[in-house]
C-alpha cells in the first residue's frame, strides 16, 4: 500500500496533465474533423458571384443530363462524359449570372405570363412549333393536350418542362430586349465617320525598317522587359494553367503478338466460312462491326480492294492488314443499284409527349401519300405539313449516297424502289411520305462482312515497355535529372502547354485526366511516377505553373524581347532622324530611299506597299501638317516612318444615307450582342472553377 501511495503522491499531478491533454485532443479532434469542423474538405466544386456550387448538387445535374443523353445515344464514353460536365457548369454560370442581372433590374415572369405564352392568344413560339398541324397552329390539339396532362404522366412532363423552358426564355428576351434598346449610334458620329471617310491620299515617305539595326546591339534587362508587361497587362493576361513534359514509352505489337494474332484470326476462318448468321457472328467476334447494307464498287476504300470487290457471293478474302488490324473479307451479298439517289420527303413526326399518338400520324402519312400521288404540289406540301426542318428549305430533297448517314428504312426504299415511286416509310422518327425523283449510275453493289481482330501488345511486350518507364522514372528525379537521362537515352520529349484544370485530353497521350489531376497537385520541377494510359506508360515533369492573371516573364519572354528591342531601335533610329526639314533630309540622314504609296485612307490601317501600319494611316490626316509639312518620325510596326502628303482625292464611293449608316451601325451591335453578351458578363463575374479537385 505504501507503494501506491508514493505513486498517488509523486505522479498525481503528472496524471491530471494527461487527463487533460487527453480531453482537450479529443475536443480538438472533433472540431477539426467533426461534422462542425471548421477545416474539413470543402465540397464546392466553384462559385460564382459568391454563390457555391455543391459536388452532390454538380453530380446530381450531371447524372440528370447524362440520363436525357441516354435517350438519344445509349452508351455514353469518356468524351460525351466530359461534354455533358462542361454543359452542366456553363447552365451554372448562366443561371448564376443571368439571375443576377434580372434580379438587378427587376425582371420577372410570372405564373400567369407563362400560362398566357401556352393558353393565351398569342402562344410562345415553341408552343406554335409544337402543335402546328397542316400547316397552321392548331388550338385544338393544344387544349387536347391540357386536358390529358393530370392523368398522362407523359403529357404532364412535357408540359413542366414546357413551362420552365417558357419561363427562362422570357426572362432572357425581357432582358435582351432592354441591352438593345439602349444601343444607340449618334448622328455627330456618323457624320464624322462619313467625313473621315471621304477621301484618300498619295504619300511620299521615308522608311528605316527597324531589321537595319542588328539585335545583337541591343541590350535589355529583366526590369525593362517586367516594366513592357506590367504597362501592357492586357496583352499578357492569362488564364491557369500547367506546362508539362513527358516521355511516353509505348507498348507496341512485337512479331510474336503479331503472329499470335494472325494464329486467332484463323482458326475463326472456318465458322465465318460455314456460318449461317453472318452478321451475329462478326458483331461478336470482329473488331469491325457488321454494316448491313451495300456500296458501289465505286465507294469501296479498303486495302487490297480489287481482291475483295470482285469475290464471288460467300467468297473469303485474306488474311490482310489494315492498320493495326488483321482482317477477312467475306463477300455477302451483290446486287445493281444506284450509286447515288435523288429523292424528297414530308415527315410527319409522332410525339405522344406532346399528345401527337402514332395512329394519328399515320393517318395523316396516308392521306399526303394519297394527295401526293393525285399530282398535289410537293412543295407545298412539304411546307404546310413537314416536321423536318433541315429540309424544308430545299422542298424536301436529300441527295444520297450507299453510305450516307441515313435511318435504313429511308435508304432502303430509297435504293430499291422505282424512279417516282411513292410511299410511306415509317422510321424512329414518325412517318415518311418519300418519292424517289431519280437514279444515278445503276450498277454493281456489294455488301462485304469484315472479320478484323487488332493486334494487340501481349503481356511480355507490356511488361518491357513498363519496365523502361519504370526505370526512366527511376533516374529522373529532378528537371536535370529528367533532361540528363532524355538526352543520354536519345528518347523523344514532347511538351503538353496550356493544360487548363479541367482538361482530359493531353495530345499525344489522349484520354489523360490522372496526369493533368497530378499536374495541379505537384509543385513546379517535381517528376511523376509512371501513368498507364492504354497502351502507354508516361513519365512526366512539371516544368511551368501559370496562375491566373498577368503571365510571368519567363512564359513570354522571346515575345517581350522583341517588342522592347523594337521600341529601343526607334529611340536611335528618332534619334538620328530628329526632326526633318524635308523627306530629302530624312533620307540622306538614314541612307533610306524617298518611296510613295497611293489610296491611303483614313478608315484602313493596311496600307498596301507598308502592311498594318494604323500610325501611319492616322498620320496622313492630321491636319496640322496637310500637304505642306513633313510629319515628325512615326514609330510603326515595321519600322520609323517620316511621311508627306502629296495630295488628297475625293473617294470613289459614294457616301451612304446617314439614317441608313445609323440603322446598319445599331444592328450590326445588336447582332454581336446575341453571340457576346454573356461572355462579357462571365468576365465581369466573380468565377472560382474548383472541380479539378475532384474530377
Amino acid at each position: 500500500m505504501s507503494v501506491i501511495q508514493k505513486i498517488r503522491d509523486k505522479y498525481a499531478v503528472m496524471i491530471v496533465v494527461v487527463i487533460c491533454l487527453a480531453i482537450v485532443s479529443f475536443l480538438l479532434q472533433d472540431a477539426f474533423f467533426g461534422k462542425s469542423s471548421l477545416s474539413r474538405r470543402s465540397t464546392s466544386v466553384g462559385k460564382v458571384n459568391g454563390e457555391d456550387l455543391d459536388l452532390a448538387d454538380y453530380q446530381r445535374r450531371i447524372q440528370d443530363a447524362e440520363n436525357n443523353a441516354r435517350q438519344q445515344m445509349p452508351n455514353i464514353d469518356d468524351q460525351t462524359r466530359q461534354y455533358i460536365r462542361e454543359q452542366v457548369w456553363n447552365q451554372f454560370l448562366n443561371e448564376q449570372i443571368m439571375q443576377a442581372q434580372y434580379k438587378k433590374l427587376g425582371i420577372v415572369v410570372t405564373e400567369a405570363e407563362v400560362v398566357d405564352q401556352i393558353r393565351g392568344k398569342n402562344p410562345n413560339p415553341v408552343v406554335v412549333q409544337q402543335f402546328t398541324r397542316d400547316g397552321q397552329f392548331d388550338r385544338a390539339a393544344l387544349q387536347q393536350a391540357i386536358q390529358q396532362a393530370p392523368t398522362n404522366p407523359q403529357v404532364r412532363e412535357g408540359f413542366h418542362q414546357l413551362e420552365t423552358y417558357i419561363a427562362k426564355y422570357q426572362e432572357q428576351q425581357k432582358y435582351v430586349t432592354l441591352i438593345k434598346q439602349g444601343v444607340y449610334y449618334p448622328k455627330w458620329l456618323a457624320k464624322q465617320q462619313q467625313e473621315d471617310n471621304s477621301q484618300s491620299a498619295t504619300v511620299s515617305y521615308v522608311s528605316v525598317p527597324y531589321a537595319t539595326i542588328s539585335d545583337s546591339t541591343i541590350k535589355v534587362t529583366d526590369a525593362e522587359l517586367n516594366r513592357f508587361i506590367q504597362d501592357h497587362k492586357q496583352l499578357f493576361k492569362v488564364e491557369e494553367s500547367r506546362k508539362v513534359e513527358y516521355v511516353s514509352f509505348d507498348a507496341i505489337p512485337s512479331a510474336a503478338d503479331s503472329a499470335a494474332a494472325i494464329q486467332q484470326i484463323v482458326a475463326m476462318k472456318q465458322e465465318l466460312d460455314t456460318t449461317k448468321d453472318v452478321a451475329g457472328f462478326i458483331n461478336r467476334n470482329s473488331d469491325i462491326k457488321y454494316y448491313d447494307g451495300y456500296i458501289s464498287k465505286n465507294e469501296a476504300k479498303v486495302p487490297q480492294k480489287d481482291s475483295i470487290v470482285n469475290l464471288p457471293v460467300g467468297a473469303i478474302f485474306g488474311p490482310y492488314y489494315d492498320n493495326n488490324l488483321i482482317v477477312y473479307a467475306k463477300m455477302v451479298d451483290r446486287k445493281n443499284m444506284p450509286d447515288s439517289v435523288k429523292v424528297r420527303h414530308i415527315l410527319i413526326a409522332s410525339n405522344p409527349q406532346m399528345g401527337v399518338a402514332d395512329s394519328v400520324a399515320k393517318k395523316r402519312a396516308d392521306s399526303i401519300e394519297v394527295a401526293v400521288k393525285g399530282g398535289a404540289d410537293f412543295k407545298a406540301l412539304v411546307a404546310q405539313y413537314s416536321d423536318d426542318p433541315g429540309s424544308k428549305q430545299t422542298g424536301g430533297e436529300y441527295d444520297l449516297t450507299p453510305s450516307s448517314p441515313f435511318v435504313p428504312e429511308f435508304k432502303e426504299f430509297a435504293f430499291d424502289g422505282a424512279k417516282g415511286q411513292v410511299k410511306v416509310v415509317k422510321t424512329q422518327f414518325g412517318y415518311h411520305v418519300i418519292q424517289i425523283m431519280d437514279q444515278k449510275n445503276i450498277g454493281p453493289a456489294i455488301k462485304v462482312a469484315y472479320l478484323g481482330k487488332s493486334v494487340e501488345a501481349s503481356k511480355e511486350t507490356n511488361n518491357t515497355a513498363y519496365s523502361s518507364a519504370s526505370d526512366f522514372a527511376g533516374k529522373a528525379r529532378t528537371a536535370a535529372a529528367f533532361e540528363k537521362t532524355v538526352q543520354e537515352g536519345k528518347l523523344d520529349k514532347k511538351i503538353a502547354d496550356n493544360v487548363r484544370p479541367m482538361d482530359f485530353v493531353i495530345p499525344g497521350i489522349g484520354q489523360a485526366r490522372e496526369l493533368v489531376r497530378w499536374a495541379y497537385e505537384a509543385k513546379k520541377g517535381d517528376a511523376s511516377t509512371v501513368f498507364t494510359f492504354d497502351d502507354k506508360y508516361v513519365v512526366a515533369i512539371l516544368t511551368s505553373v501559370r496562375e491566373e492573371g498577368t503571365a510571368p516573364l519567363e512564359d513570354v519572354r522571346p515575345r517581350v524581347e522583341a517588342e522592347v528591342k523594337k521600341h529601343k531601335k526607334a529611340e536611335q533610329i528618332i534619334a538620328k532622324l530628329q526632326t526633318p526639314a524635308s523627306l530629302d533630309a530624312a533620307a540622306k540622314a538614314t541612307n533610306q530611299p524617298v518611296l510613295k504609296a497611293e489610296g491611303v485612307t483614313f478608315a484602313t490601317p493596311f496600307i498596301a506597299s507598308l502592311g498594318f501600319e494604323p500610325r501611319v494611316a492616322g498620320a496622313t490626316f492630321n491636319k496640322s501638317w496637310g500637304t505642306a509639312k513633313v510629319s515628325a518620325p512615326i514609330e510603326g510596326n515595321a519600322g520609323v516612318y517620316v511621311i508627306k502628303v502629296d495630295s488628297f482625292q475625293p473617294s470613289a464611293q459614294p457616301a451612304q444615307d446617314v439614317a441608313t449608316q445609323q440603322a446598319a451601325y445599331e444592328q450590326g451591335v445588336k447582332s454581336m450582342l446575341d453571340q457576346q453578351l454573356f461572355e462579357v458578363l462571365k468576365k465581369k463575374s466573380d468565377v472560382k472553377d474548383t472541380r479539378g479537385k475532384f474530377f
